[in-house]
């Protein structure tokens, strides 16, 4: 399994942050795809530290 990009990660993040919009109705789910979206963010946010080293 390959790694993510850094575009790739925020890509995904957008992408779940979007759908969480469309899910305003069920809360939960909202939050579950928000929670996954930071995910994502801190994944890029690894990524970005490591490309500086």
């Amino acid at each position: 399994m390959s790694q993510p990009t850094v575009e790739q990660a925020l890509g995904n993040a957008a992408r779940l942050l979007e759908q969480a919009e469309i899910e305003m109705t069920n809360l939960p789910l909202m939050e579950r795809y928000d929670d996954l979206a930071c995910s994502w963010l801190s994944l890029a946010n690894l990524l970005m530290e490591r490309e500086r080293t």
